[in-house]
């Protein structure tokens, strides 16, 4: 996806507000879309997400 902004903006600025949120998750495989950031967009979480992560 791209957002029109610097890759070290979005990892210094946009990243750990969605941290902070708890929008996103950063795990062994990446970065992750939490149920709580699902939600918040109108959308079911997928089946598929890791345990860790289900409401």
């Amino acid at each position: 996806m791209t957002v029109g902004e610097e890759a070290e903006t979005v990892e210094t600025v946009a990243e750990p507000y969605l941290v902070r949120e708890g929008y996103v998750a950063r795990t062994p495989r990446g970065r992750v879309a939490t149920p709580a950031a699902w939600r918040h967009l109108g959308l079911e979480p997928p089946a598929d997400q890791p345990a860790l992560f289900r409401a």
